[in-house]
């Protein structure tokens, strides 16, 4: 973090200083965790449902945080605040505005993680890049991944995610966006918008945000993505495989592990990409991934070349990983929607293979949450989606919706041992464990509240037992 005082902190975020010294300075981390809490730190005192913060001020300053933002006063060096959520947003917005970052914020209802860690791994050829582990995309864990710059951070790479409209207007005001990117609009949180619409005009608060110095990367094969080019100041640059895009994809194959190829084209030239990732859902990805760096001054070689050396970052995100005995297991049990799943099911046929060579291959789904009165209408679709891609074993875990999905599949034709479906995690391992054999692939996903990575995990630790 940039160094503050803490007279500099209350002022920031509007608070008074209780037992603290107003010339002392934080130095070190901002935490909400006392366990991570070090030397220089601020201790951030939240209040959840089954714990509070304030219990663990006194752990947090004996491993030599500084002081406590908190919103009752300790006997302890604190900041004294009515609101702890609201205060640690002010203060990411104070800090950001005095570092020389560039901000560059994503959103989307597919592939934000995965995005972020490429845009990430690209910019940190231009400087240091400061993004955070996994999602934290929320009003928590977005100010906390601002409050980590410093003053040699070049890139502040943010995921942001929404579940009602303003979220994303909100987190923009904390961290104003140099470039914002709207990745795809699709059906995740679609209980909580009512349509997909909706959805677009909340993911559009990103590019509503922008200044006229900003820059607008929009996905040109997306309608309801490329119609937010009308919502913004900011100069507007387009990603896709569509052949107006100015950042585009030509020649996409896979190669025989699923992994993308394809040629890179831009306005300053052309280069040959090679991805590590799985999947050819991945190239759109890569693509915005590309833009963002390209339109940051990056040329068209290195940013092919740092795209080619990527690699997936954050956990349960199409995870590959072989077996002692051949078998391979495919963790993408982070979180799951009807895009991301469909994406899934191809990426795991075409690992598989195709001809006499083709390996089984297994796709074990969870439910998908937060669909609304299209839960089993969609769920029925991902199980008819399994059989037309041919996926050998369909394993549908869980109640209501799963059962949706696993009718769906027999409604389009699945044979009688084609598809299944069993009610928890531990049953489905048993079941794999009964039928898996080397060379087998096997893909794990569901969303996050379901739990499905138990299974992904299990079938890993059999096959280092073995």
């Amino acid at each position: 973090m940039i160094a503050l005082t803490l007279a500099e902190v209350a002022e920031a975020v509007g608070g008074t200083l209780h037992n603290a010294d107003p010339a002392a300075l934080v130095t070190g981390p901002v935490e909400h965790d006392s366990r991570k809490a070090a030397p220089g730190g601020l201790y951030v005192a939240i209040v959840g449902e089954r714990v509070d913060g304030h219990d663990f001020a006194g752990q947090a300053l004996a491993a030599g945080a500084v002081a406590v933002l908190a919103t009752r006063q300790l006997d302890l060096p604190t900041v004294l605040v009515a609101d702890v959520q609201t205060a640690l947003g002010q203060l990411a917005r104070a800090v950001v505005r005095r570092s020389e970052a560039e901000v560059v914020a994503l959103t989307g209802s597919a592939g934000k993680t995965s995005t972020k860690d490429l845009i990430a791994q690209l910019l940190r050829h231009r400087g240091e890049t400061v993004f955070p582990p996994g999602s934290m995309n929320n009003e928590i864990g977005h100010p906390m991944t601002a409050l980590r710059v410093e003053p040699t951070t070049k890139h502040l790479v943010l995921e942001m995610g929404a579940r009602h409209k303003g979220d994303i207007a909100y987190l923009a005001e904390i961290t104003p966006p140099t470039v914002g990117l709207v990745l795809n609009i699709g059906t995740a949180h679609l209980g909580e918008f009512g349509s997909k619409a909706g959805i677009a005009e909340a993911k559009g608060e990103l590019v509503e945000a922008l200044t006229s110095d900003g820059i607008a990367i929009l996905n040109a094969d997306d309608p309801l993505v490329r119609a937010m080019a009308s919502r913004t100041k900011a100069r507007v640059l387009y990603f896709g495989e569509s052949p107006g895009a100015d950042v585009r994809a030509t020649g996409v194959r896979l190669d025989d592990a699923g992994r993308p190829q394809f040629t890179l084209t831009t306005p300053a030239g052309s280069a040959p990409v090679r991805l590590r990732l799985y999947g050819e859902h991945h190239v759109s990805n890569a693509l915005a991934a590309a833009a963002v760096a390209v339109a940051l001054g990056m040329s068209v070689d290195d940013t092919a070349a740092a795209l080619g050396e990527a690699e997936a970052l954050s956990r349960w995100r199409m995870e590959v990983v072989e077996r002692a005995d051949g078998v391979t297991v495919v963790n993408d049990a982070y979180n799951a929607n009807p895009e991301s799943v469909r994406a899934a099911l191809r990426a795991l046929v075409s690992m598989g293979g195709r001809g006499p060579e083709r390996r089984r291959t297994f796709a074990v789904l969870g439910e998908m949450r937060e669909l609304g009165e299209d839960s089993l209408t969609e769920h029925d679709a991902i199980g008819r989606l399994a059989v037309r891609l041919d996926v050998t074993r369909l394993v549908a875990v869980g109640g209501r919706d799963a059962a949706c999905m696993e009718l769906g599949a027999r409604n389009e034709g699945s044979w009688g041992e084609e598809s299944v479906l069993v009610s928890d995690a531990d049953a489905a391992v048993e079941l794999l464990r009964s039928e898996l054999r080397p060379g087998d692939v096997v893909l794990v996903k569901a969303s996050r509240s379901v739990g499905l990575e138990r299974v992904a995990e299990a079938l890993l630790a059999d096959g280092a037992a073995k």
